[in-house]
């Protein structure tokens, strides 16, 4: 059971046991029933709840120390001043009317809690109390209203002394700092750094918290600040950004920038029990006026009237919580994981679970794909006009691509951006690089071996698959890049892959394959990767329906060639157009391209395994493929380079997938699919081949050549293709040029290759 995403976050941050004995008592008081129920009855039922646990030496939250030591000696009416902190806390969910005296869970909230919820709810409420009494940090006495009103009461005078080595410096750049450090919620990420000044007292000094993930200075970026006002009669806790960097650009600039993120973090963050307006006042020019505008939240504290430390330190403790949600936003956004996020009434944990289970940001595959081009147009690379199409068509098609051509087209970045255009990162796994080494002449490097104690120890491709076979991982993309794929020889290291790939089958809806980790290494690779709390170690690991592996080759004289059972499994897209003097550009981009789109697997899944489950509603395209098919197998037939049914099955889902999608027009995809998968498979110095390429190349052309002819000279075919200009007039352009090209290597060398052009 999944609790609804309302309830799914609201004990992430805790200081206290309060919201969870909130939440259990309501709901104890509510009983089977969801209902509006008595504010009081919840109120006793909170303290004896408190008092229960005391009596019975279990761990329990001590009361304020204005109340006492003893929640036994703790009054009704001061318990309902305790429990105000966690209604407002979690006054997103629930109701309070304290006139009425009812309390309840909001209207909203109530139609979803079904008997599973409410069993859910109580299940999550006892296990984050638990856990947070099991991991309890004690606050530590950190005086924080002393240290305040020490300052605040003597810093006028202190201007009048000299600057170096005054003691209230030394209380502000590392007695504070050193003390706020101790607080549980200030680890090891914050840096605090407090300043009276450089060289002369400062106008407003300040003590700064910020996230060493986005900034170590108070110059730029965002941040937690208390800032002190020019006449010391007030200190406010703040939620700010730097002002150096972005004032560099002019005044008028940078305050319009410094405007527009403050109304920007306003509408991302709860900001609750803070302040939200334009009423700061710290000086009436200079620095001061800066930070009045760059001010997001705040809370004001008055010095003669400033309050006890522990709500001091709650204050702090909300404000960093703000703070640690718009990180949290940040870095998923520079990580390009979420895009167009909203997050009033969410919370840290449930960010990017809850943008990357959102629904499809496309109307269509199409537009999807014109995002991704635009995504990858914004880094700075080009790729040839209809590739995008292409590889996303041949990832549709089986997921098993190979890249091919001469070092240094961008075959590994088109991998990588068009990963990182659907949020798959090297930072969260599920994008993996595998740099294939000449001396692989097995699986054990990728799968993994038996080490000599008869462990087994799990390849990298493993670890990427048993990542993606976790159930909540399974709606998630995962790209495996296998860079320089023919430096060792495919079939030795690759075979194993080879043979299950071909095991696809549908189960209950899902795609499977046979074993690729044999059940009694199961247990030991996730005793080698680990398991999360509650996770389940599955009985067999197979290739998971969501990896996508490509392979990038160079086809020279240092690397193997590719055989056909490899050839046969794969869809070959060759990079050999090269633009060089396609530059960057600067201007006209869209700007929403650079943001990602967080797609579920099935953008990218296979629909079709067999041609069975695409012939229903096509069978007049998949008719006129195979037809086409069958011409070409006539001719391969000489040079016993013939196709199968696996060829003949992908090639008609390119095609139907196509035509779908609505991407290329019909001639254009199957161009692709007779250079992808038909003329890979040609390679010889006999005469049998020529022959064969010359009436590929009729076929191609759409044209009637004559062949005997042809075969004492071809020349008048290579030679159109050759020279500079447009070229010729062709049904199938970019396989009747790569035909050119193989027929002149034959005539030139007495063998040819697709490989060699």
């Amino acid at each position: 059971m999944v609790l609804p995403a309302a309830l799914s976050g609201i004990f992430r941050n805790k200081q206290k046991s309060y919201k969870m004995v909130l939440i259990l008592t309501l709901l104890d008081e509510m009983g089977d029933t969801p209902r509006e129920v008595p504010f009081s009855k919840v109120v006793e039922r909170f303290r004896r709840f408190l008092i229960d646990r005391e009596r019975n030496n279990m761990p329990v939250d001590e009361p304020p120390a204005s109340l006492g030591q003893s929640w036994q000696n703790v009054t009704f009416q001061q318990t309902r001043s305790v429990i105000d902190a966690p209604i407002e806390a979690l006054s997103k969910i629930l109701s309070v009317d304290f006139i009425k005296d009812r309390i309840s869970f909001r209207p909203e909230i109530l139609k979803q809690l079904s008997p599973a919820v409410i069993k859910e709810l109580r299940s999550y409420a006892i296990r984050e109390m638990d856990d947070y009494y099991r991991n309890r940090k004690t606050i530590p006495n950190v005086f924080l209203k002393n240290y305040l009103s020490q300052f605040m009461n003597n810093y006028l005078h202190a201007k009048t002394e000299p600057f170096s080595g005054h003691p209230l410096g030394t209380l502000v750049r590392r007695t504070i700092p050193q003390e706020l450090q101790k607080l549980p919620f200030l680890d090891e990420r914050y840096k605090v750094q407090g300043s009276v000044g450089m060289g002369n007292w400062a106008t407003v000094p300040w003590i700064a918290i910020m996230d060493k993930r986005i900034t170590e200075s108070t110059q730029q970026g965002e941040y937690v600040v208390y800032l002190f006002s020019e006449d010391m009669q007030s200190v406010y806790l703040t939620l700010n950004q730097g002002v150096t960097v972005p004032l560099q650009q002019g005044r008028r600039g940078g305050y319009e920038y410094l405007k527009n993120k403050v109304q920007e973090l306003r509408e991302l963050l709860p900001l609750e029990s803070v302040q939200k307006d334009e009423n700061i006042t710290l000086t009436s020019s200079g620095l001061g006026k800066d930070y009045q505008i760059s001010t997001i939240a705040y809370v004001r504290y008055e010095r003669d009237n400033l309050p006890d430390n522990e709500v001091l330190i709650s204050d702090l403790s909300n404000m960093m919580e703000n703070y640690a949600l718009y990180v949290e936003y940040k870095l998923a956004k520079e990580k390009e994981e979420v895009t167009g996020l909203e997050i009033r009434s969410m919370n840290v944990s449930n960010i990017i679970q809850e943008e990357e289970n959102s629904e499809l940001d496309y109307d269509s595959p199409a537009e999807a794909l014109a995002h991704i081009r635009g995504f990858i147009a914004e880094r700075g690379f080009h790729f040839p006009s209809g590739l995008i199409e292409n590889f996303y068509l041949s990832l549709k098609t089986k997921p098993f691509v190979i890249l091919a051509g001469i070092s240094g087209t961008g075959k590994t970045k088109l991998v990588q951006l068009f990963a990182e255009a659907l949020g798959a990162t090297e930072r969260n796994g599920r994008f993996t690089l595998i740099p294939v080494r000449p001396d692989w002449s097995d699986p054990s490097d990728l799968l993994g071996y038996r080490d000599l104690s008869g462990k087994f120890k799990p390849g990298k491709l493993t670890r990427v698959f048993w990542e993606a076979s976790k159930p909540y991982n399974l709606d998630k993309p995962y790209f495996v890049c296998l860079d320089e794929m023919n430096l060792a020889r495919v079939e030795h290291y690759f075979s194993d892959l080879l043979s299950v790939i071909e095991t696809r089958r549908w189960h209950e809806g899902n795609i499977i394959t046979d074993e690729i980790v044999a059940h009694e290494d199961v247990k030991d690779l996730a005793e080698e990767t680990g398991l999360n709390e509650g996770e389940e170690i599955i009985s067999t690991l197979g290739i998971p329906e969501n990896v996508y592996l490509i392979g990038t080759v160079n086809m020279d004289e240092t690397t193997y060639p590719f055989s056909k059972k490899v050839l046969d499994r794969a869809q070959t897209i060759e990079f050999n157009e090269i633009a060089l003097n396609h530059f960057p550009e600067i201007d006209g981009l869209v700007a929403q391209s650079s943001s990602v789109l967080t797609l579920p697997n099935y953008f990218l899944r296979s629909d079709y395994l067999i041609l069975k489950d695409a012939y229903a509603g096509n069978e007049e395209l998949i008719q006129r493929t195979t037809a086409r098919l069958v011409e070409i197998n006539q001719i391969l037939g000489d040079v016993h380079s013939q196709i199968g049914f696996r060829v003949r099955d992908n090639i008609c889902f390119f095609m139907v997938y196509n035509r779908r999608f609505e991407l290329l027009p019909e001639e254009e995809a199957f161009d692709l699919q007779l250079l992808q998968k038909i003329l890979p498979r040609l390679q010889g110095s006999h005469s049998s081949l020529k022959r064969a390429l010359i009436e590929l190349m009729a076929f191609a052309i759409g044209e009637t050549l004559n062949t005997e002819e042809l075969m004492e000279d071809v020349s008048s075919l290579y030679l159109a293709w050759k020279n500079t200009g447009e070229a010729p007039a062709a049904r199938f352009s970019r396989s009747a040029r790569k035909i050119a090209y193989m027929l002149r290597r034959l005539e030139e060398d007495g063998f040819t290759s697709f490989w060699l052009s």
